[in-house]
């Protein structure tokens, strides 16, 4: 029997109606070193750990990552610099961006260390856009569009690419997500990022967002619209797919989750996704050391029933399950015996299938 035959696939039923994922193109930015490290419950990982973590994005086809926020003082401005430089020298096919918030001040040590180190850093120039936010701040729309304006102009002048950044977009007024992104644009930002700070949205409300953003806001101009998401209320991961469906050039996440409160969205989940639905072809089988260096780096065990690279994921505990496993194997055919009990096949994440030790001798 042929391997399509085995399988009825749900997900496609829709034929020329469903969105091809084959065909979606997207990159991935990954935000561990900076947004993942801002969780409370982390340690900061060493520069050697901070080093090979990007040598193992490159690895995986991630295309960028936020190497750090260099206006926070000179130690962060000296492992930016350290990051930068090992971009450089071993010649990684990763596009470095820095955080920094709309003021000068912030921005300012990237182009030092852009100018020292000879490569472009993205300045991801950020700002709380909501109403709540400046109800909190006390912060008036005229006055964020003229901190904008500065930051984004001074980046610009001084030979940075400009991601300019919302805070909490997933709750701010149109009207002032064309006043704030208007404005940037209009000063030179080459990319626009939507940020559910908070993971307030919904997948509907991604899709709405990302729509309004691309037919109101960036309509003709050359500029590139990015995802950023958590999992406040556990969807980061669907609304980076669903972000990727309205036409989003590229998402945002961490190893793990890992970030504020409960965390980003998924990286690692992300690229198995990704690769699944036949839009990430870059061969992901390093994808559990590049787990494992995090958590250990970070301090933050992988729970055993974590998808895919948990303890568990792959490991049968229930008698059933255990035979159909070892039937398939008797068949001669691993592609069956990777499949018949499990979504994810184990052979192509580096992984392989297990049985507990309770169903080890287990015969049906």
């Amino acid at each position: 029997m042929e391997e399509r035959d085995l399988i009825y696939d749900w997900n496609g039923v829709n034929g020329g109606a469903a969105f091809d994922w084959t065909r979606a193109r997207v990159d991935l930015n990954d935000e561990t070193l900076r947004d993942g490290l801002q969780s409370p419950s982390v340690t900061d990982p060493s520069l050697d750990d901070k080093k090979r973590l990007l040598h193992l994005m490159a690895d995986l086809g991630i295309v960028a990552a936020d190497i750090g926020l260099p206006g926070a003082g000179p130690r962060v401005v000296e492992q930016v610099r350290a990051l930068a430089q090992e971009i450089r020298d071993a010649k990684l096919p990763i596009a470095p961006n820095c955080a920094a918030r709309t003021v000068v001040s912030d921005i300012e040590p990237i182009v030092r260390i852009s100018d020292e180190v000879g490569i472009k850093i993205e300045a991801a120039t950020f700002i709380g856009s909501s109403p709540i936010r400046q109800y909190a701040e006390d912060w008036t729309l005229d006055r964020i569009v003229k901190a904008s304006t500065e930051a984004v102009t001074f980046a610009v002048q001084h030979g940075l690419p400009v991601m300019y950044v919302t805070e909490d977009t997933t709750r701010a007024r149109p009207e002032t997500l064309q006043a704030l992104y208007g404005a940037a644009i209009d000063c030179g930002a080459t990319r626009i990022c939507l940020a559910d700070t908070v993971g307030y949205a919904t997948p509907d409300g991604v899709k709405a967002l990302v729509k309004f953003v691309k037919q109101e806001i960036v309509k003709g101009h050359h500029v590139k619209v990015d995802w950023h998401g958590h999992r406040d209320r556990g969807m980061g991961l669907i609304n980076c797919l669903a972000a990727i469906e309205a036409g989003v050039d590229r998402v945002h996440a961490t190893a793990l989750g890992v970030g504020e409160r409960v965390g980003n969205a998924e990286m690692d989940l992300l690229l198995v996704n990704l690769k699944l639905l036949g839009t990430h072809q870059h061969d992901i089988r390093r994808l559990p050391e590049y787990c494992r260096l995090v958590a250990n780096a970070v301090g933050v065990p992988i729970p055993v029933n974590y998808p895919v690279v948990g303890t568990d994921a792959f490991r049968t505990g229930t008698g059933v399950h255990a035979a159909a496993i070892i039937k398939a194997k008797r068949k001669g055919h691993a592609w069956l015996a990777d499949r018949v009990y499990s979504s994810v096949p184990a052979e192509e994440f580096g992984f392989a299938q297990r049985r507990s030790r309770r169903f080890r001798d287990c015969r049906m």
